[in-house]
């Protein structure tokens, strides 16, 4: 699958990072060019410097059919001409843009990007379930807020520190999908072993994400 990041910061580079690890082609469009020379040490994907809302910069990045485009600037306005722009001139089929601003959720839907995803909102929904966790933050949502990407951190008191991923029972509707330990980025298997320090990334639906919470907190 050949995948198109827009938006090289934190979560774009963890998203371009998750996606090698599959094998995907990966590109990575970033306007700041230092910023761009500092993924292109890091990732083993093509980073292109320029401005994913341009029409010469996208038609680089889609040579070639491209499956999926996600769109994760810091800016709202951006991610959406880039969603449109990639759904509407170059017909990709799977666009996926991030609200910052939960108030353009909505807006953001209406003018056609049917996958948009906010952090802000999915911890919302979480205070609203009075589920509070030191151990656990939501990073994004997905398919309008009935799924979400968990980020969990896993202390020398979790429940599951020196705990085998294979010995753990996982709440239905929960993926753990992997682990930075060290700086170093692993897929975890059934022997895995947690340890203090690790920074879990999981996908959840509907109530398993209060449950996966509650499941790495201290004993």
């Amino acid at each position: 699958m050949k995948i198109v990041i827009i938006g090289g910061g934190k979560l774009g580079y963890y998203i371009a990072e998750a996606m090698l690890d599959r094998d995907y082609e990966v590109k990575l469009i970033e306007k700041d060019r230092a910023r761009c020379n500092q993924l292109a040490e890091l990732l083993d994907a093509e980073v292109i410097h320029g401005d994913g809302t341009e029409i010469e910069i996208l038609s680089d990045a889609m040579s070639g059919k491209v499956e999926c485009l996600i769109a994760v600037t810091g800016r709202d306005q951006d991610n959406l001409v880039a969603a449109q722009l990639a759904a509407k001139r170059f017909q990709v089929k799977k666009v996926i843009a991030r609200a910052n601003n939960p108030r353009n959720l909505e807006a953001l839907r209406k003018l056609g990007i049917t996958h948009v995803v906010s952090s802000t909102e999915i911890i919302t929904k979480l205070i609203e379930q009075e589920v509070e966790s030191a151990s656990g933050r939501l990073v994004a949502t997905l398919n309008r807020g009935r799924a979400a990407i968990c980020e969990l951190l896993v202390t020398k008191n979790s429940k599951v520190a020196g705990v085998s991923l294979k010995d753990i029972i996982l709440p239905k509707f929960s993926l753990i999908i992997s682990i930075l330990r060290n700086d170093e980025l692993l897929i975890p298997q059934g022997d895995t072993v947690f340890t203090a320090g690790d920074e879990v990334v999981a996908i959840c639906m509907g109530d398993s994400q209060r449950k996966l919470i509650k499941l790495f907190e201290n004993k």
